[in-house]
């Protein structure tokens, strides 16, 4: 395994995500983190990520600079590259020039981390200090017309550190150099696959539950349905999953949820119609923040309730993600602002009395659909668009009423229907419709109307962190947007959002 110190950059993810690309697995872990747990991890390398800071700025975070004594590789990326030549002697200055996007990398020694990479690359940097000198023992191994020194390593100690960024798309060979430090210098081996997380998974739950019963909220989607098999595959009777139907769920949802799990699965399903209660507390809210929270905190209600009437529930099991942690705040308390609050990151109310398992908590949506078809899962399940946990609650801007949600819900099926015809469905990471609280003057039938706008939404994505929308044919766009206002009564106007992530969230609200 390796292990990769967060030094607070907005990259750290991708980091994590090449190194299991190259089905090694990594586990990303604050800088404080104590040495002894170091030890005790037993890591075979040590990445040291990119950040924001400056390594001279007073409260820049730091490691223990005893991990550069435990005869460890070490690979050192901007910031990390910063802190280890800090620790070890060397000196940081600010740059001449701040570098920022594309540079042209020489390399100088085509071995090492460099072995087999072109000697005239491309790379990204993004960065605003340099090294000014290097600690005993290094030597520069590439450089760029605007910094001296580029890469650096110290073969004998087995430390190496990067001043531009590997893990991103922009270094063509950023995935071979991370290779190089994987297999070449760590001697890693290429042991973590979908198939092996699933058995230590279930061995890890079964450790950690024991004989205790879990409940899991399942929402049909492809992370609470994983998390469903795979904790059925490992305590089996001794989890209960809870379905609620919070009344803002897309059409037909609720009935597929229970014909899979119940009837194919088997698994014990309560099923909860909660939707009047949701929509009660919903009514009059328009800011889409209070929307998350109520729901959320309705949710926990409804769970509180359920978790009651089973009898030896000691764990709430719950699908979350890595991307989900990032969006809702700073994985490891790092410099990233709130976007906005997700529904299941940031525990449970003490009242509850129940802990959390979380077994896919490590993941990228595309790892868990690989985990999903390692378990068995249908196509269709596996392939199910992401949905957001407040449903159509955050698709509706504006207040939420039940006439809006059925004009939304038609509008969601014509969409996904024309998707699925054209064979994309696959091929993007999310299609959806967006019901604006704007109105527009229309004529059906030399009639003169005013009804509502919907947006239509669709992007492509590897992992929800950044997202471009898709160019979806035009005649597509206007078979949609046809049927859409023939087929539903209150919309006479239909756009597409052309706004990509970032600056702009997938979701509107």
């Amino acid at each position: 395994m390796i292990l990769i110190v967060d030094f607070g950059s907005q990259y750290n993810q991708l980091i994590a995500r090449r190194v299991r690309e190259h089905h090694v697995y990594c586990q990303i872990e604050p800088p404080d983190l104590p040495l002894e747990k170091i030890r005790a991890l037993n890591p075979e390398g040590i990445i040291l990520s990119g950040g924001p800071a400056s390594i001279y700025e007073s409260g820049s975070p730091k490691a223990d600079p005893g991990i550069f004594k435990l005869g460890i590789p070490v690979l050192g990326i901007c910031y990390g590259l910063h802190f280890m030549a800090d620790a070890l002697g060397g000196e940081v200055i600010p740059a001449n020039k701040r570098e920022y996007g594309f540079a042209e990398l020489r390399i100088l020694k085509p071995e090492g981390i460099f072995a087999g990479v072109h000697q005239d690359s491309r790379c990204w940097m993004s960065h605003g200090d340099s090294i000014g000198r290097l600690p005993k023992g290094f030597r520069i191994t590439a450089t760029t017309p605007s910094t001296r020194v580029a890469a650096a390593e110290d073969p004998k100690r087995r430390f190496y550190g990067l001043q531009f960024h590997p893990e991103v798309v922009h270094t063509p060979e950023g995935k071979r150099m991370l290779g190089n430090f994987l297999f070449d210098v760590c001697r890693c081996k290429r042991s973590w696959t979908m198939k092996s997380f699933a058995r230590d998974t279930i061995a890890e739950i079964r450790e950690e539950v024991g004989d205790k019963k879990v409940i899991l909220g399942l929402s049909g989607g492809v992370d609470s349905s994983v998390a469903a098999i795979l904790l059925h595959q490992a305590i089996s009777e001794q989890l209960t999953c809870v379905f609620v139907d919070n009344g803002v769920l897309r059409h037909g949802e609720a009935e597929r949820v229970q014909e899979v799990f119940r009837s194919h699965y088997r698994v014990k399903l309560r099923f909860v119609r909660a939707g009047r209660e949701f929509l009660k507390k919903l009514k009059g809210v328009e800011d889409p923040e209070r929307k998350r929270k109520i729901i959320g905190r309705t949710f926990i209600d409804v769970f509180d309730r359920e978790a009651r009437k089973i009898k030896g529930a000691e764990f709430l099991a719950q699908g979350t993600l890595y991307p989900d942690l990032i969006e809702s705040r700073s994985v490891f308390g790092g410099p990233s602002a709130v976007i906005k609050s997700h529904h299941n990151v940031g525990g449970l109310p003490k009242r509850m009395k129940l802990r959390l398992v979380e077994p896919l908590k490590h993941l990228f949506k595309d790892e868990v659909r690989l985990l999903g078809k390692e378990l068995g899962l249908p196509e269709e399940m596996i392939w199910r668009q992401p949905f957001p946990g407040p449903g159509l609650a955050i698709r509706i801007i504006g207040e939420v009423t039940e006439r809006r949600l059925s004009v939304l819900r038609k509008c969601d099926v014509i969409f996904l229907e024309e998707i699925r015809s054209a064979g994309l469905y696959r091929k993007l990471w999310q299609s959806f419709t967006v019901l604006l609280p704007v109105k527009s003057v229309g004529i059906m039938g030399d009639q003169r109307t005013y009804e509502n706008i919907l947006a239509l939404r669709a992007v492509t994505s590897d992992d929800a962190m950044t997202a471009d929308w898709a160019r979806l044919p035009h005649d597509l766009l206007g078979k949609v947007s046809n049927r859409i206002i023939n087929e539903v009564r209150g919309v006479n106007r239909v756009v597409y959002d052309i706004s990509s992530k970032p600056p702009s969230t997938i979701e509107w609200e």
